[in-house]
């Protein structure tokens, strides 16, 4: 059967309320994409060679994806996970297991972004089934053929303006710089500054990663002084290369101070192997602090999404590696958590503080009424595990009514799936229409503030919020 994306999919069910949505639907739909946060690998778009296939393309990099397919039974070895190049035969097995399981994916947003990229981009419209895999394959495999589907033809197509990488602190950021230094090229792609690892002295390989910082910064990290030192280095590195923006996510939002003395002591036990858990937890705690420190005096801003554990079941970690679908949402606290750092700089002049989450809980208890005192911080869009209609709707109603739209990011897809970009984005669009609409029908807001406030959602929020 076809499986065309119905036009008013996500929007209001009341008829009249319908209309409404409609109307700022259209307003919005045709706007550039502004992506503050993803992840993207920049060489994509710097080296511009063809998708090797559709399995490669659409399902290997998409956790959303593996992780539901892992959880019916399908080892994520059948998934191309962690296995680097396929060949064809490999790749054509791989979706023929997406569409032999298709029917896993009902109500989830996974597939209906999958069925928009199938529709919209590849103008393949049968359902998924194990009866049309090889067909499904075969179409979109003749598509990546073609030029008009190359990386940067459908960055092009998408409409992005704008899309930020996350990116390791010790990266050389060479595709960043080929792109701005091509006359060709005419979008942003603007590295994101990512130092987790390097301010995790209980995990293993923080040692030989801050011993690497060192050596590409040029600095000495054996002491904790040279290690800040290098930190800010690689900050202005980044910031030389168009960053806006430093992410962080660890398992809780803590910013406990320590004395210098302390963490000096601290690293230098970390580095000897002799830091207790509660020491390098303090440490990473103090750092987070350090962090905002420096982001009021270089500018970029701070995003913060804890409260995950990371890589969930260790024997899928150590055979397949990390961000394959086994991170798993924590309870979080943000009050008294944040409350060293925002004392300290809440109200210092050009620091912004973007909060997300995948706890909802918070959203109106603790986001939204810090996000509607201090000037500093805003409210992220839900994320994740939350970036998904109902979960988004709930995230509107628990927000807007305290800090109303201004004080708000702006969606992010944080996506490694690079052809789910606009689908991600315009499921944000009709959702936030819909809401509007809504408002509309209560009189709540006339049909052209409606209008104002869904363009600026898609514009003028992201760009406010991450600086761009």
């Amino acid at each position: 059967m076809p499986s065309q994306p119905h036009p008013d999919r996500l929007l209001p069910a009341d008829p009249r309320v319908r209309a409404v949505a409609r109307e700022l639907y259209r307003s919005v739909r045709a706007l550039p994409i502004v992506s503050p946060h993803g992840h993207v690998d920049a060489r994509l778009l710097a080296e511009d060679g063809p998708f090797p296939d559709p399995a490669t393309l659409l399902v290997t990099p998409d956790h959303y994806v593996t992780r539901l397919l892992h959880a019916d039974g399908v080892p994520l070895g059948e998934l191309g996970v962690g296995q680097g190049s396929l060949d064809e035969r490999q790749a054509r097995q791989v979706w023929r297991r997406v569409c032999e399981h298709w029917t896993i994916f009902r109500g989830t947003p996974v597939a209906s972004w999958l069925e928009a990229q199938l529709a919209e981009i590849f103008g393949v419209t049968d359902r998924l089934s194990s009866a049309t895999a090889d067909a499904t394959y075969d179409a979109i495999a003749a598509r990546l053929a073609e030029p008009d589907f190359r990386p940067r033809a459908l960055f092009r197509r998408f409409g992005i303006e704008v899309l930020a990488t996350t990116d390791d602190p010790c990266d050389d950021l060479t595709a960043h710089r080929a792109l701005a230094d091509d006359p060709a090229w005419t979008a942003r792609v603007l590295p994101t500054f990512r130092p987790d690892r390097y301010l995790e002295p209980g995990d293993q390989g923080w040692r030989d990663a801050v011993m690497r910082l060192g050596e590409v910064s040029g600095i000495d990290t054996s002491g904790y002084r040279g290690y800040i030192d290098a930190v800010e280095a690689r900050r202005r590195h980044f910031i030389d290369h168009g960053a806006t923006s430093a992410d962080h996510s660890h398992a809780d939002p803590r910013t406990d101070p320590l004395t210098e003395a302390e963490t000096s002591r601290i690293y230098r036990d970390a580095l000897a192997g002799r830091a207790t858990e509660a020491e390098t937890t303090a440490f990473r705690r103090h750092m987070l602090l350090e962090m905002a420190r420096m982001s009021c005096e270089d500018g970029l801003v701070m995003t913060l999404h804890p409260a995950v554990r990371r890589n969930h079941h260790t024997p899928t970690l150590r055979r397949y590696g990390p961000d394959t679908g086994h991170d798993i949402p924590l309870r979080a606290e943000f009050t008294d958590a944040l409350r060293p750092l925002l004392e300290r700089y809440g109200t210092a002049h050009g620091f912004q503080l973007v909060l997300f989450t995948v706890d909802e809980t918070v959203f109106s208890r603790e986001i939204a009424p810090l996000a509607g005192f201090y000037p500093s911080v805003y409210a992220g869009a839900p994320w994740w595990f939350l970036d998904a209609p109902d979960a988004v709707r709930r995230f509107q109603r628990a927000v807007t009514e305290t800090v109303g739209f201004s004080r708000t990011s702006g969606f992010v897809d944080d996506t490694r799936a690079f052809c789910s970009i606009p689908a991600r984005h315009d499921m944000s669009r009709r959702l936030d229409c819909g809401f509007l609409a809504e408002l509309v029908a209560e009189h709540r807001l006339d049909l052209d503030e409606a209008a104002e406030v869904a363009a600026e959602l898609v514009t003028a929020n992201p760009r406010r919020a991450f600086k761009l």
